[in-house]
């Protein structure tokens, strides 16, 4: 079998060697790159020869002629929308696109070679970050460091920590505090997608704040509280009124995540024990756990990160038309997986991060492989394997760009279970009469108390 080439910058190679702690700081020199050959957050600007596209960041908030009011839950407008596919990837040419797939994709193929397949668009980087955050970026890339133990951040100011990163926990840590949204209101639905096609549907309204983001914040060293959430469950009708709050640190070495629910049934909050890690999310069916919302959040503590490089893989990229409130749930969510016509895949450069489950310490997945899109460091795709190292899941993120923040934004996730043949499709929100609404109001740290989730579920 053909192996897949990972790239390994000249600029992290001497640091691979190095413990996954180390703390050293990019040099002046490198940091210079930041704007020139390499983009503000780290991102190689030039193409390449096999397809993937040029950065070009001519576009920043509402691109020229797009019809699109900010801040009001408009569903996301595509501008790519009369674009025709390159090419269709499918179980008949797999062997010619193998050396760009991940073993999940594959894997689906190898399950479903009938059905599944990977449309593949031309590449398009066209959207560009607001030069303010550019700078706090470069900032960071000189003082920025990881705390010894691999679980926090030292002078980190918001918008990226490490564009030039030298670890697996850095690399890590820039997909945990991105540059997104710093307040988001959004009613999603999540459907848990049986292998016979039948689907179970939740919802609940979710609220959150990013205080690494808050335009009063950013450019400022940040500490204590990274992000604070509200969720309200609306569906099933067994669970509606249920509430949790939770609070997120930066520093994960010095304080843990915090998370309080109330139930309907006593009119009781209690604080959640060891809320995240593998503890299933409501409404899935055990097929996604806690810590796999965006495919990683919460403590690192139970992994070894290793930065394996970079890979040119097919993934999800510039999603608008997935979103869209024309998308009707019934034609998305077919058995098996998601209807592949409506998945936009670009070639795109990844970053390769891989999480290997500590001796002494337990998790259902025993491996996660993360795959970070160079230009955002969001995760967009992952591959889980079990305590066994087999692989178990395959999941993939559709990620757009929003007016609204001038920052790319996690829409629909697909986690398949490669065992069962079910699927969880989470943060659906096409079929919503207003979908997310980002950086709208001002949303405040009492709002995601316990006492808010008392008032909430009344």
């Amino acid at each position: 079998m053909k192996r897949s080439m990972i790239h390994v910058p000249a600029a992290i190679a001497a640091s691979l060697l190095l413990a996954a702690g180390a703390l050293a700081k990019v040099p002046a020199a490198e940091a210079d790159k930041l704007g020139k050959s390499l983009t503000c957050v780290g991102a190689e600007k030039a193409g390449s020869a096999s397809g993937v596209p040029e950065y070009v960041g001519k576009w920043q908030g509402v691109p020229p002629g797009m019809k699109y009011t900010p801040h009001v839950g408009q569903h996301p407008v595509d501008p790519y929308a009369g674009e025709k596919p390159l090419f269709t990837i499918s179980s008949e040419n797999l062997a010619q696109h193998a050396e760009r797939l991940t073993d999940g994709q594959k894997a689906m193929f190898a399950k479903y070679p009938k059905t599944y397949r990977i449309v593949v668009y031309p590449g398009h980087r066209d959207f560009r970050y607001p030069d303010s955050m550019c700078a706090v970026a470069k900032k960071n890339a000189l003082e920025s460091e990881m705390n010894a133990d691999g679980l926090g951040v030292k002078s980190f100011k918001g918008a990226v920590a490490f564009p030039m990163p030298k670890s697996g926990n850095e690399a890590l840590f820039n997909m945990l505090l991105p540059f997104r949204a710093f307040n988001e209101h959004t009613i999603r639905d999540t459907a848990n997608v049986l292998s016979n096609g039948s689907v179970a549907f939740g919802r609940a309204e979710n609220k959150s704040m990013d205080h690494t983001n808050k335009p009063e914040e950013i450019g400022k060293p940040l500490e204590g509280v990274m992000a604070q959430t509200l969720n309200v469950i609306m569906l099933p009708e067994r669970e509606k009124g249920t509430v949790s709050v939770s609070s997120e640190p930066v520093n994960f070495g010095v304080s843990k995540r915090l998370a309080w629910s109330y139930d309907p049934g006593t009119r009781r909050v209690r604080q959640v024990p060891l809320f995240g890690f593998d503890n299933p999310m409501p409404g899935t069916g055990g097929k996604m756990t806690t810590d796999a919302d965006r495919f990683f959040n919460g403590s690192p503590e139970r992994y070894n990160w290793k930065l394996v490089g970079k890979r040119e893989v097919y993934v999800p990229a510039n999603t608008f038309g997935l979103h869209a409130n024309t998308v009707k749930y019934a034609d998305l969510l077919k058995p098996g997986h998601a209807n592949p016509d409506l998945i936009r895949y670009e070639l795109r450069r990844v970053w390769v991060v891989e999480g290997s489950l500590k001796e002494g310490f337990r998790h259902l997945f025993g491996k996660r492989v993360l795959f970070l899109d160079e230009d955002t460091w969001h995760a967009v795709m992952s591959d889980i394997y079990d305590a066994r190292q087999q692989l178990w899941q395959h999941a993939v993120a559709g990620y757009y760009y929003t007016p609204d923040t001038q920052a790319w934004h996690s829409g629909n996730s697909f986690f398949y279970d490669l065992n069962s043949g079910g699927y969880v499709a989470y943060n659906l929100f096409q079929e919503r009469p207003i979908g997310p609404l980002l950086n709208k109001g001002n949303l405040t740290p009492d709002m995601f108390t316990p006492d808010a989730a008392r008032a909430a579920g009344n």
